[in-house]
């Protein structure tokens, strides 16, 4: 399964987050692509298997030159956010998890962001 949204890690919330009105900024913006991926992924259609094969492609920066991004394409994403918060990200299509006992997960360098999402 693709979907063409930006991965956006999941924040750190709290219970102010829950009660304050509107949230904060990072928390809107996860909330945001949870229901995006909702709704790219056929939420009711995806059975999670007990493998999971996720690859994350990061949009750049529009601030890196043309050559600097010709040069990062499909290169690993060594930054921050980590790896384990773009997996928990996925919370919103996996509510229930405890059978998946797999995972091979990564995340790259793109021009545009998308989540590939394979189970087995």
């Amino acid at each position: 399964m693709l979907a063409e949204i930006d991965p956006v890690a999941k924040p750190r919330m709290t219970r102010r987050d829950k009660w304050l009105s509107p949230p904060r900024k990072c928390v809107q913006k996860y909330r945001k692509f949870a229901d995006d991926l909702r709704q790219s992924i056929l939420y009711d259609e995806f059975v999670p298997g007990f493998r999971l094969v996720l690859e994350f492609h990061i949009p750049m920066p529009k601030s890196w030159s043309k050559k600097k991004k010709a040069e990062m394409v499909g290169k690993p994403h060594q930054q921050t956010p980590d790896l384990d918060n773009f997996i928990k990200s996925l919370d919103a299509i996996v509510p229930e998890d405890c059978g998946i006992w797999d995972i091979h997960a990564k995340k790259f360098w793109s021009i545009t962001g998308r989540i590939y999402l394979e189970n087995k």
